[in-house]
């Protein structure tokens, strides 16, 4: 039964967008997809703008703000290399990755606070992770910007790069339930 509402959730949402908030699910469809894990992700009453607070890319490649993914529906994971529920959550966004990524959707992982670059690649080393970034956010700027209040912390934001919802702790990103609920954001967007 759950998942036969899953399906007609989906396809509702998959069907058009919301014109009240440009979104192809509004809040009400994005609730009705959470289940097990996604039950702790927060629907926001109505979307907010993020930060635009730097923060800096992989490998030395200089900085990028949320704005220059515009256009694109991104999941924003804050964490960092000494988190245990991280390393436990991190094959599972890149999972997600694997299976949706692309032009209208991305992981996007922010290392923040104290954590060097080797480090980083060393923990993404160690759990086999070789497809999401490891930009950082070393002064923990944009983390504060975003209200980030423990790691870690998955913001998912709208093709209009506004924030939809947010999830505190770690989940299972390649479950049934999150899956849905990334689709149903990106429907017809983009």
């Amino acid at each position: 039964m759950k998942k036969l509402l899953l399906a007609l959730v989906y396809t509702a949402a998959a069907l058009g967008a919301n014109p009240s908030t440009g979104l192809a699910a509004d809040r009400a469809e994005i609730e009705a997809l959470r289940d097990g894990d996604l039950k702790k992700l927060i629907v926001l009453p109505e979307r907010r703008a993020v930060s635009q607070v730097p923060f800096q890319l992989a490998d030395g490649a200089g900085e990028a703000t949320l704005g220059d993914y515009k256009g694109k529906v991104v999941l924003l994971n804050f964490w960092a290399t000494w988190c245990a529920p991280c390393r436990k959550e991190m094959p599972q966004l890149s999972a997600l990755q694997s299976e949706l990524g692309g032009d209208r959707f991305e992981v996007l992982t922010i290392a923040t606070g104290r954590n060097s670059p080797a480090g980083i690649e060393k923990f993404f080393g160690e759990i086999g992770v070789d497809n999401l970034p490891r930009h950082q956010d070393p002064k923990q700027a944009l983390a504060r910007e975003m209200a980030v209040i423990g790691l870690p912390i998955t913001v998912l934001i709208d093709a209009d790069g506004m924030e939809v919802a947010r999830l505190i702790g770690d989940a299972d990103w390649n479950s049934d339930s999150a899956r849905a609920i990334i689709s149903a954001v990106i429907g017809t967007e983009g």
